[in-house]
Order: C-alpha cells, then structure tokens, then sequence
C-alpha cells in the first residue's frame, strides 16, 4: 500500500513539473524568457510562488530542465546509433528518429531559435550542438570523401530547416515534414553509396 502511495505521488510531482515545464514555455515563447517572471508562471498556474519553488527556484532551472527532458531522445538516439553496425539502414533509421524528435520537441527548438542570447547565457546551445556532432559522426562514413561528409550534415540541417525556415510556407504541414524527410534520408543514402557501400 505504501510503495502504491508513494507511487502516485511521484506521478503527482511528475505531472506538475511537466504542467510548470508547459506553461513557462509558452509564456517564454509568446512574452520572451526575459520579460516573463517565476510570479507570471504561478499566476497561470494557479499556484502561489512557494508551491513553485517547490519544484523549481529559478526561471533558469526549468528552461534548463524542458531542454533537459525534451532532448533526452536525441541522448538515447546516440547511444543506440554509436551500438549499430555502419549500414544504410542505421544512417536512415537515425534520420528517421532524428525527425520524430525534432517535431517532438518543436517548441523547444523554435523557442532556442528565437532566444539565441539566452540560450548561449545558459550554456544550451553548447551542449545541443554537442548532440549534433555526435549524430554527425555516426552518420558520416570515416573513409567518406569531403562532398559525402557534407551530405550527411546537410541531411541534419535538412530536418532544421523544415522545423524553422518552413513553417511559414504554404502547403500541408504533414507532406512538408514527409518531403523534408525524403530530401534528408536521400543525403545519408547518397553519401553512404558515394562510400563505396551498398
């Protein structure tokens, strides 16, 4: 009964930072990380400053938190591609879940994109950059010539690029994120083939 207890509360605790995580992004994104205050983000939620604090003390700790949680994916997606042999297959399937996760964590990301002095503040931008050349290095083939090691990181600014320089372009959301994928996953293919490989 008590781990069942226990259990339940920390479900309870789980869903409120994620509710704190919510609202402070949006408010980030629609008034700018700056000009919002930890006060804004009890009064939307409906709790007082100290039930706040509970969780987090500063505005710095829950952004560092979201990018914590919503970048976690894209940690287990190097772990598990560092453990894959080096075909095609692989270098599509990173590509693949590489884009799930971009579109998972699309708040995020449009909210670094928008706030680059903060993020570079608080030292995000570092350690994203670190998870993208880690992908970068799985991807790309040690004996690819220099036009292939560039079509594997295209691939990777391919699946940004339709997160930020194509949301405002007419068209269904859904077959553009299709049509970025199918240019990105044709990069890695391309450069594996130009490797010598089939």
């Amino acid at each position: 009964m008590g781990g069942t207890m226990d259990g339940t509360r920390q479900r309870r605790r789980g869903n409120t930072r994620r509710r704190i995580q919510d609202v402070a992004l949006g408010l980030f994104a629609e008034h700018g990380y700056e000009k919002t205050s930890l006060r804004e983000i009890a009064e939307h939620l409906e709790v007082t400053k100290a039930a706040l604090y509970y969780h987090f003390k500063t505005k710095e700790e829950i952004l560092v938190s979201i990018f914590e949680d919503l970048t976690q994916p894209i940690e287990d997606l190097i772990e598990w591609g560092r453990q894959q042999p080096h075909t095609l297959e692989t270098k599509q399937e990173i590509v693949r879940r590489y884009a799930d996760t971009l579109a998972q964590a699309a708040p995020l990301f449009r909210f670094m994109h928008e706030n680059q002095a903060t993020v570079r503040d608080l030292r995000i931008g570092d350690s994203f950059k670190e998870r993208i050349r880690s992908l970068r290095d799985i991807i790309i083939d040690p004996d690819a010539d220099m036009a292939d090691q560039v079509r594997c990181v295209s691939a990777l600014f391919t699946l940004h690029a339709g997160m930020f320089l194509m949301q405002d372009m007419k068209g269904d959301p859904e077959e553009k994120n299709r049509a970025v994928l199918e240019v990105a996953t044709e990069l890695v293919t391309q450069a594996h083939r130009g490797a010598g490989r089939s």
